[in-house]
């Protein structure tokens, strides 16, 4: 199972959707906290974060969950491609992003390479 973490509904549900077309189980949360609320860190194989996120950010996130012993392979989305953002994605350490909008095929390549089916 892949978790879709992603603010902007539109979003969440476009990626939720290409997931499931290449037969991926997926579902989705519309902020960290609401993935943390309900998650169980063995249920995903990985997440799919947008950076910036109201309330915890996607980085803030990855943090909290290798804070707490529950990491998960994770790739961080942004639509913002500037100095402050890139800074953010490196302190999450070595953790893939991809700059909004991305191709179908980068998407999966790195989907592919983090998370089982």
């Amino acid at each position: 199972m892949i978790a879709v973490i992603d603010d902007d509904p539109s979003v969440r549900e476009a990626l939720q959707e290409l997931l499931r077309s290449a037969r991926y189980q997926a579902r989705s949360f519309p902020s960290a906290e609401a993935f943390l609320a309900r998650m169980d860190a063995q249920d995903f194989a990985c997440l799919v974060a947008d950076v910036h996120l109201p309330g915890m950010s996607g980085v803030a996130l990855v943090h909290e969950l290798v804070k707490s012993g529950k990491s998960v392979p994770t790739l961080l989305i942004t639509a913002r491609d500037d100095a402050r953002t890139r800074e953010l994605v490196s302190t999450a350490g070595a953790v893939p992003h991809l700059n909004k909008p991305f191709s179908d095929a980068a998407f999966f390549e790195v989907v592919g390479r983090l998370c089982s089916r």
